[in-house]
């Protein structure tokens, strides 16, 4: 294993200007309640690039992953319509107002679910292993495992240090969501990569009598997929599944990072985030020594239904140069009075959290996603930062650059009715593919590609 110092890189996802609000997804309740609205795509992308652009000046690297075009009009054509572009959307639009609607998700923004990462430093062979998540819980999101692959694999291209490996197969059985059901946590005694799963798909595996499932929301993830990604990343015994509470989901958490967020020795998370809380708490203290540290939130203290609402544990926990933890919560969190409390807790106990800052990111709460959605964690040594395979690590000219694409491109209104027209097609290719050059990606798009 490389003894090289390792630190964490944010990609974040760049909301595209197909942006829209269409309630696709069941269990999360900020989508469901918001679908119909009109958008603001170019507020959304302009939102996200000041998010990061905060997290940078924390002395944190921060680093860019590009939007998906939708509406995906190749998917409608797999699905049995014909003709042009122009003829395939409106006959979706007329056939199948729905689909047509899954098919223009704005879902590729949220990059804690584009895969699961493991760093050189945990793995047996001394790679950075990421697997892209198949997301096939909900079609929508298995629309867009195929080009993340792509993007992540020009990204991290060089196979000496990365390891980019297939989805797992698109089937219920390996329901995989990506980083948004893992946590990795770490001491100086241990390392521990937690995966939360929802459901087994193989029942008679399930241990105990008491095993239970959601029963108003759907589980989305898998113990199987977690075993296997644990599998892919060779992990060993660094690996540890947990199963999600099932009243957790069903109180809208159908993501662990609902309820639950951590970095380094630091945990934060909700009673309802996991089953058998204690256990999993006695369990990261006996891998991780007398340096683990935990603040947990109560029912009495933090109603599930405020952390959904608010999504305090949706928020990044970021380790500053100095070794100070910051957490960079949204502004609905400051102004829900049990989630503000609890980070008001969280900041005056004895850990290494030493700031709590708050930022405007409605956009992407409005569609269910915080801050913690949009990133996607990657530790990597400093020798690998500089074989990244494209212009992705974010700086004053980059910011300045995709500032002003999204400017260029964006529209500050969008309707469904919008996404009919095969002019707002047109549209969105155009600027994906100035976008491509920007960030010397190369050809990653269906468009792109003979």
């Amino acid at each position: 294993m490389s003894t090289e110092v390792t630190r964490e890189l944010n990609f974040d996802g760049l909301p595209g200007p197909s942006h829209n609000f269409a309630g696709l997804s069941p269990g999360n309740i900020a989508s469901t309640e918001h679908a119909g609205d009109l958008s603001n795509p170019r507020g959304a992308a302009l939102q996200g690039l000041e998010k990061m652009r905060f997290v940078q000046s924390l002395g944190v690297v921060q680093a860019v992953l590009p939007p998906q075009p939708r509406p995906a009009v190749g998917a409608l054509r797999r699905l049995g319509f014909q003709g042009d572009d122009q003829a395939v959307i409106r006959a979706a639009a007329s056939e199948d107002e729905q689909l047509l609607r899954l098919c223009a998700s704005a879902s590729a923004m949220w990059t804690a679910n584009a895969a699961t990462v493991a760093p050189a430093c945990d793995t047996a062979d001394s790679r950075t292993h990421l697997t892209p998540a198949n997301l096939s819980a909900m079609f929508h999101r298995s629309l867009e495992a195929d080009t993340t692959t792509r993007v992540l694999r020009r990204v991290f291209a060089d196979e000496a240090r990365f390891a980019v490996h297939d989805a797992l197969p698109t089937v219920s059985h390996f329901a995989d969501e990506g980083a948004a059901n893992h946590t990795r946590l770490y001491s100086s005694q241990g390392v521990t990569h937690l995966f939360g799963w929802g459901r087994r798909a193989y029942k008679a595996g399930a241990q105990g009598d008491d095993y239970q499932e959601p029963t108003r929301f759907p589980a989305r993830q898998t113990y199987e997929a977690s075993r296997a990604v644990a599998r892919l990343h060779q992990l060993g015994q660094r690996a540890l599944l947990w199963q999600q509470a099932p009243r957790g989901i069903d109180e809208g958490a159908f993501h662990t990072d609902v309820l639950a967020v951590g970095s380094g020795n630091m945990l934060l998370l909700h009673e309802l985030a996991f089953v058998d809380t204690q256990e999993l708490l006695d369990e990261l203290k006996q891998r991780l020594g007398e340096e683990f540290q935990y603040c947990l939130a109560k029912q009495g203290e933090l109603p599930a239904a405020d952390a959904v609402a608010a999504y305090p544990f949706n928020s990044q926990l970021l380790e500053l140069p100095n070794g100070k933890l910051a957490i960079v919560a949204p502004k609905e969190s400051q102004d829900n009075q049990a989630a503000c409390r609890y980070l008001t807790r969280v900041l005056a106990e004895d850990n290494r959290v030493d700031a709590v800052h708050y930022l405007d990111v409605n956009q992407s709460m409005k569609n269910g996603g915080g801050p913690a959605c949009l990133r996607l964690r990657v530790p990597l040594r400093d020798s690998d930062v500089t074989h990244l395979g494209a212009r992705v690590v974010l700086d004053d000219a980059l910011y300045s650059d995709l500032k002003a694409w999204v400017e260029r491109h964006y529209r500050d209104r969008l309707s469904f009715t919008d996404l009919l027209d095969v002019a707002f097609l047109r549209e969105v290719e155009t600027a994906l593919d100035e976008l491509t050059q920007l960030l010397k990606l190369g050809s990653v798009y269906d468009f792109q590609r003979p």
